[in-house]
């Protein structure tokens, strides 16, 4: 196939993945999906390997959806799978790492034959349970687990899935909406691509995909042996909830030979008590996002560009979660996986990575009845502290990295929730000094208008020690977290008062370079 070909059907790919995506946005009942944007779109082959992502989505859920196609195929006979047929599961272990992230996966026929699948992975509002907190004490206590299983048949719904999943959670409107629209994206997804096959006469991607996916690995081995072989190693030490204190440690051994990159987390914490136990998916998703970033952003994010990149994982380990462990609040400590592979990797490529931020974005959740007796979970919701500085350009202010969601505006949660905003605000100073200065975090207050007593589940990270500057930078300022004033480090769910009001200040990002 040659270049302008081969262009011209990649770019009518990526148009069909992101119009599946902004369609699931549109459609989508809840702010974290509609405002925020925490979902993924991807296209894949028949033989369920990632071909193209859309431009929106996280880097935890896009990776994930990577390895949940295959697994959820894994679990079904393909040859039986007919036009109409939807999958679905929220298995920890085979998609995003938390019951609340649900993936979706279409078919997509020409004919009688399949052809590639559509797939999608969006953060749900409720799903049943203890919450987005960190609380549960096993998996079990953690909400609805929705094995692989079909959605819908032959078009039509699977009505004992529906009545199972309605009956087990606290929104079922809002969860029925946003299955809703991630099966409708699909449907989009299904017709774009037929309709591209019939333009260029095209029987199927097959060759189209082979071609991409065969040039992605070429040019990612291509740029891992540029770099001089060796093992690197980078630390990272945050606390979390309740003041537990995480270490991860990574050995980022560089095979300049073959193109190969090994990551080791080995001498990193064991598991926690807590449900902030991340499965090896969602490790893996922010680990190879963290060396694609680095080494070879411009490139496609798919099955080519990822096989490179393998992962170690110790059995005892806060990063490799098994079975029963609690996991609901996995981003807690996933999301900071990627900076111990940055620190490896700023001795290799020092002018192409960040110094440390904020990490794991600060999560809110409320429940209670509103001032008419309605009953009300709100959609998890974000706030972000600082990003680190980079070689050439100081750190972002309160940028949800390396995530990438966006914090959904107060007027928006204001008007779906009974809740009001007393501050929200740039923290500044809290980034950390350097030759380029790391981000600022942000002040945000809030207390409910219902005149009832509420349920919290939030969960503040890095109270204790901020983030550690790169190359000589200083450290970005600790987050601070008070109820009435008071300052709090254990955040399990907890019962508020009608009167009480939370304040938090999310922590800076690390500055990079000593300053002169």
């Amino acid at each position: 196939m040659d270049g302008v070909e081969l262009q011209i059907l990649w770019s009518n790919l990526i148009g069909i993945v992101s119009e599946q995506a902004r369609a699931l946005q549109r459609i989508a009942f809840s702010p974290i999906v509609r405002e925020a944007g925490d979902l993924a779109n991807g296209l894949f082959d028949e033989k369920a390997r990632m071909v193209a992502q859309a431009v929106t989505g996280t880097p935890g859920h896009i990776n994930s959806l990577a390895a949940a196609a295959s697994n959820l195929l894994e679990n079904c006979d393909t040859d039986k799978l007919e036009p109409g047929d939807v999958l679905i599961t929220n298995d920890p272990w085979m998609s995003a790492g938390h019951f609340f992230d649900i993936t979706v996966l279409s078919p997509i026929f020409r004919g009688e034959r399949i052809i590639g699948y559509a797939g999608s992975t969006i953060h749900h509002s409720d799903i049943g349970g203890y919450g987005i907190g960190s609380g549960a004490r096993d998996i079990h206590e953690e909400g609805l687990w929705i094995p692989p299983m079909k959605l819908y048949e032959k078009g039509k719904p699977n009505e004992t899935l529906f009545q199972i999943i309605k009956r087990n959670v606290r929104t079922p409107d809002a969860l029925m909406g946003d299955l809703g629209a991630q099966v409708s994206s699909g449907m989009i997804a299904s017709d774009r691509l037929n309709a591209l096959c019939d333009r260029y006469g095209l029987d199927d991607i097959s060759t189209l995909s082979e071609e991409i996916i065969t040039r992605s690995e070429k040019a990612t081995r291509d740029v891992i042996r540029k770099l001089p072989g060796g093992t690197y190693h980078g630390t990272s030490t945050f606390d979390v909830p309740g003041g537990e204190e995480i270490v991860l440690k990574t050995a980022v051994t560089i095979d300049a030979e073959n193109g190969d990159i090994e990551i080791d987390f080995a001498g990193s914490s064991r598991p926690s008590s807590m449900g902030i136990n991340v499965v090896p998916a969602y490790t893996h998703a922010y680990a190879t996002f963290a060396v694609r970033s680095s080494l070879n952003p411009d490139l496609p994010n798919n099955a080519g560009s990822l096989a490179p990149i393998r992962l170690k994982l110790p059995d005892e380990c806060v990063v490799n979660a098994k079975y029963p462990s609690p996991v609901n609040a996995r981003h807690v400590v996933g999301m900071y996986v990627p900076f111990p592979i940055l620190k490896a990797l700023a001795q290799v490529v020092p002018d192409k990575v960040v110094a440390e931020g904020s990490g794991a974005v600060w999560t809110i959740q409320i429940q209670g009845k509103d001032k008419d007796g309605t009953p009300f979970t709100s959609s998890m919701f974000n706030y972000s502290g600082g990003m680190g500085a980079r070689a050439g350009k100081p750190g972002i202010s309160a940028v949800c990295y390396p995530t990438g969601v966006s914090a959904v505006p107060v007027e928006v949660l204001e008007a779906s929730y009974p809740i009001a905003f007393t501050c929200k605000e740039l923290a500044h100073d809290t980034g950390g000094k350097g030759k380029q200065p790391g981000g600022d975090g942000q002040r945000i207050g809030y207390r409910m208008r219902t005149g009832r007593n509420w349920l919290l589940n939030t969960i503040p990270s890095r109270l204790k020690s901020g983030p550690e500057g790169l190359l000589g930078g200083e450290g970005g300022a600790a987050g601070v977290f008070h109820i009435n004033g008071e300052p709090v480090s254990d955040t399990r769910k907890r019962e508020m008062q009608p009167d009480d009001e939370v304040f938090m200040i999310t922590p800076g990002g690390g500055g990079y370079g000593a300053t002169k």
